[in-house]
């Protein structure tokens, strides 16, 4: 028998006893279908940081006063709330100490309401940030219309606002809101720039803010009750990880942090934010993997099983097959591959149940789809794995059947 004979020979012994390739076949299925669909939502949830859109620009990172990614349960956060708040004036010692760097920006931020006067205004959770010139640079932002806000702003401590386009789309629809005032919370200010359109990450939008000075944003709100994130560019790849190690050691002096204390603040770059969120989801990964395992396991003991009653049913057919010149490894061969097909068919229908499944659950996410192709490769090597060590007792058994007594089984 070649190949294509055997594995039809396989799907007819499915096809002639369906509940029982079913209920055989269910614990592949349900073991391959939690791998991929687990790792289709992560890789969907990694895609739309990794493709869409980064948390800041080229080679740079941000010291702050909390963690990126938030976990743990609330008593551990203890820890973050009682750190002090990284002030203004930190930020221009490290700043005028930190001459290796491209630029060095700063940003605190609050969520308010913006209106424009009389008629329009946006819900209460516009991001309001008080920004220095230098964090255009270091956040990649690029103004589409008019002009970004520049020392003079922040020296005067002028009332004037960028807006970001989801804000500007609502206040602005068929008008220049270049010169326009609007009211920022209950403080006035004037139009001078609407910034690209920066896109969304898992359904958040990044463009629904307000940008103003940092020295504004001081005089309204109080510039010590809120932490300030500073950003630093590096000026290149190369050279990254030791300007991140130089910034540690200027907040380190610049806080006073006693040698051997543990930092009271957070160094956060594009990377750190991905490894947070793998050390989440390993969790989850985990958990789904543990499931397949003990559901791959009894689907390869039914799959033993089910081998061994296939062996006994056809141990006519096998005599017949001996005494006409089949070899060992004939027979050895054909059941092992009648095996490996039974685990590549719940294998497949649990892929793509998997993948539909997954990025079903991703959309809520507003994530893009994904094909995971890695897993999906390894999912069907998991199966021939299940086939090959399960169905090689059963074959060897098959293959070592004396053909005289086989040719008299009844």
């Amino acid at each position: 028998m070649n190949l294509f004979e055997i594995v039809s020979v396989a799907f007819q012994s499915l096809r002639t006893n369906k509940l029982r390739s079913a209920l055989t076949i269910l614990g592949i299925i349900v073991g391959i279908f939690s791998i991929i669909a687990v790792s289709t939502v992560i890789s969907m949830m990694q895609n739309s940081i990794e493709e869409g859109i980064s948390f800041f620009g080229k080679n740079t990172f941000q010291i702050q006063k909390w963690p990126a990614v938030r976990s743990g349960d609330h008593s551990s956060w203890q820890k973050y709330r009682n750190r002090k708040n990284i002030t203004v004036d930190q930020y221009y010692d490290f700043q005028e100490a930190f001459v290796e760097a491209v630029a060095v920006g700063a940003q605190q931020y609050r969520y308010g309401r913006v209106l424009k006067f009389g008629k329009e205004k946006t819900n209460p959770n516009v991001r309001v940030t008080g920004v220095t010139p230098e964090t255009f640079v270091t956040r990649d932002w690029n103004i589409e219309t008019g002009r970004p806000i520049n020392r003079r702003d922040i020296n005067s401590v002028s009332r004037v606002a960028i807006l970001g386009k989801d804000v500007t789309k609502r206040l602005f629809k068929n008008i220049d809101p270049i010169g326009q005032e609007v009211k920022i919370d209950e403080y006035k200010c004037r139009v001078i720039g609407v910034l690209e359109e920066q896109g969304d990450v898992f359904g958040t939008s990044l463009d629904n803010f307000a940008i103003i000075p940092i020295s504004t944003f001081g005089s309204f709100y109080g510039q010590r009750r809120r932490s300030v994130n500073i950003s630093v560019m590096a000026p290149d790849r190369d050279g990254y990880d030791d300007m991140m190690n130089k910034a540690e050691g200027y907040m380190r002096t610049i806080r006073k942090v006693p040698p051997g204390d543990e930092n009271d603040f957070e160094i956060v770059s594009n990377e750190s934010i991905l490894t947070q969120i793998n050390e989440i989801t390993f969790g989850i990964r985990t958990g789904a993997f543990v499931i397949a395992a003990i559901a791959l396991l009894a689907a390869g003991v039914g799959i033993m099983n089910i081998m061994l009653v296939s062996v006994t049913e056809r141990t006519k057919e096998i005599g017949i097959r001996k005494s006409i010149g089949a070899k060992k490894r004939n027979v050895l061969s054909q059941f092992l591959i009648e095996a490996i097909t039974l685990c590549l068919a719940g294998g497949f229908i649990g892929i793509i149940l998997g993948v539909i499944t997954g990025n079903f659950l991703g959309s809520f996410l507003n994530a893009k789809a994904t094909l995971p192709l890695d897993w999906i490769a390894i999912g069907v090597l998991i199966c021939v794995l299940i086939g090959v060590v399960f169905g090689t007792y059963p074959a060897y058994k098959a293959a070592n059947l004396d053909p005289i007594e086989a040719l008299r089984y009844e």
